[in-house]
């Protein structure tokens, strides 16, 4: 009788640790697939991981990846955080932010219903930065509620997250047309190409509102009341262009600063603190040829801090590539041109005596530059077309490597960032250890 009671309690016991198993594999999984929190990833180090064809400076074999996000992320590169929107249910958002070195999460975001019109439209994402701290900024236009025929107003509605804490502040700024949005100086600018804008402010989420009066011209300027509009913002304010010219409102004026021999300039893109601006080039005897001159100036002085000289093209782009720098502010890349801040030097990689154009597509710390020739943008040389090339700002020589390499689309000193969509057009971050 003993024994029987035994074996009856072992085969209970069996069958409760099976349930329990049972419970721990299925247990914990979220919306998204993943467990515990995780991104569905490939750990370091493990041989699943998606080996691309990439620069030799990088380790395919170690480092991390994470699948099915949308096209929007963003690097924060003072808290080596690396944001990116992900599918939740229902048409709803959320926003995990990662340790872009590890791969490992860091906080993730409730899930929230995007204001749009189109059904699966994505939210925008990007990084905003101001008083040394990092700000992921998500947002989307439309009107608040679910009932159609609502009178409301329009609203642009932002979400920010402070990149460290994941803490989010919610600023909804009532706006009558599809705007136009800007992250790349200390602020968000709403209407971006007119001469009625809004700034909105990442530390305190306070918006300030610019219209046409509001833009103080300098004085005796008549281009800056023509074809006048908001370009971005400064720390000293918006930066405001006009015919052949363009000004921070009180603060400076682009022709009081403008390069030696440099007249007629354009305010391009903002970037860290930075306006970079082309100016047409005076005759020169010594130089012929039609010259132009690329200059980047200092956001608050407007002091100009590095240049580059070019051939001028025989037709002008309707839009110029925006400015990007590198991780630790110093090197600055936009399109063809590359500028070291702290030597104030800079570089023209435009295509003379016929050679293929060179598009720069990211810049490292240490001054290493990624493009490829013939891309027709940043985009499309990290999706792999044109020739990819590598070259140091300090010896301006582009050197080509394999054709199949992909590029990087961020660099943090430690680990390369790279993006790719696969078969089945699942969208792909990897994160590659740097070798050495």
């Amino acid at each position: 009788m003993g024994d029987k009671i035994v074996r009856t309690g072992l085969v209970i016991g069996v069958v409760v640790l099976a349930l329990l198993l049972l419970l721990a594999m299925c247990g914990g999984k979220q919306e998204d697939g993943s467990k515990g929190g995780e991104p569905p990833k490939k750990p370091a180090g493990q041989s699943r991981l998606t080996q691309l064809d990439v620069p030799a400076a990088y380790d395919s074999r170690r480092g991390w990846e994470v699948s099915g996000v949308s096209e929007e992320y963003a690097l924060a590169p003072g808290a080596k955080l690396l944001a990116y929107l992900q599918r939740a249910d229902g048409g709803r958002f959320r926003l995990r932010a990662m340790d872009a070195r590890t791969g490992r999460t860091a906080w993730t975001s409730e899930a929230w219903r995007p204001l749009a019109d189109e059904p699966g439209a994505v939210p925008r994402l990007a990084v905003v930065a101001k008083d040394g701290r990092e700000y992921f900024a998500t947002w989307s236009y439309g009107k608040l509620g679910d009932d159609p025929l609502s009178g409301a107003d329009r609203v642009l509605s932002f979400d920010l997250y402070d990149a460290v804490a994941g803490t989010r502040q919610r600023v909804e700024l009532p706006w009558p047309t599809t705007p136009s949005v800007s992250a790349s100086g200390p602020g968000l600018v709403v209407g971006v190409g007119t001469d009625s804008a809004a700034v909105v402010d990442p530390v305190t989420g306070r918006t300030t509102t610019y219209k046409a009066g509001d833009l103080k011209y300098p004085a005796g300027c008549k281009g800056c009341r023509r074809l006048t509009e908001v370009m971005g913002v400064t720390g000293k304010g918006p930066l405001v262009s006009g015919d052949g010219e363009f000004w921070v409102r009180g603060a400076w004026h682009g022709r009081k600063v403008a390069p030696k021999g440099g007249v007629n300039g354009v305010a391009v893109s903002v970037s860290g603190g930075q306006v970079l601006a082309r100016w047409d080039r005076k005759p020169d005897k010594k130089q012929p040829g039609e010259r132009e001159i690329w200059a980047v100036h200092d956001g608050a002085t407007g002091k100009v801090t590095a240049s580059a000289e070019c051939a001028k093209p025989a037709l002008r782009p309707g839009r110029y590539p925006a400015a990007a720098a590198s991780p630790d502010g110093r090197y600055l890349i936009a399109g063809h041109l590359a500028f070291d801040l702290q030597e104030g030097t800079g570089h023209c990689f435009a295509s003379e005596g016929g050679t293929k154009p060179l598009t720069l597509a990211t810049v490292t710390d240490a001054g290493l530059v990624y493009g490829a020739t013939g891309a027709r943008s940043a985009d499309d040389a990290w999706d792999g077309g044109g020739t990819p090339v590598s070259v140091r700002i300090a010896v301006p020589e582009p050197e080509a490597f394999s054709g199949s390499s992909r590029l990087p689309v961020h660099d943090l000193g430690g680990v390369g960032i790279f993006r790719w969509t696969d078969s089945r057009d699942v969208r792909h971050l990897l994160g590659y250890v740097k070798k050495g």
